[in-house]
């Protein structure tokens, strides 16, 4: 029988299968850590050298302010966040990785981003049209 899904629809259904199937994973990573889930991903969006406003980086978790605020509680605890008052609006705090957060943000990445082995079964060929397809649709 054939499929009456659009092309679009079938991909991005694909696409989430894909990234759950990949994400369930990350609780045991980040445990392996002593973080949550949503921690790693703290840790993620707050680039060494730029500090980001805490509003911003709710908007980027598409989360409350006062969730953020006990996130960053939980990572300043640990030594790995630092607010400070930011430089344009002093009412503003902005969120800082301590050196022990860049230390601890590189290897969860570097453990995050390893690439499943099922895009090993991929051809080289494939690969490469994989990411120019994935680079179009985030530019």
């Amino acid at each position: 029988m054939k499929s009456t899904k659009s092309k679009p629809c079938e991909a991005w259904q694909l696409l989430v299968k894909f990234f759950f199937t990949q994400r369930a994973d990350l609780p045991t990573l980040a445990s392996e850590f002593e973080l949550s889930p949503a921690q790693c991903h703290v840790l993620h969006l707050i680039e060494p050298d730029r500090p980001i406003p805490m509003g911003r980086l709710a908007e980027a978790l598409a989360c409350d302010a006062s969730n953020v605020t006990g996130l960053i509680d939980r990572l300043e605890s640990r030594g790995l966040v630092r607010r400070r008052p930011s430089a344009d609006d002093r009412r503003v705090k902005s969120l800082e990785l301590t050196p022990a957060g860049v230390r601890l943000r590189s290897t969860v990445l570097e453990r995050i981003t390893k690439p499943p082995d099922s895009l090993g079964r991929l051809s080289a060929d494939e690969q490469r049209a994989l990411v120019k397809i994935l680079k179009r649709l985030l530019d």
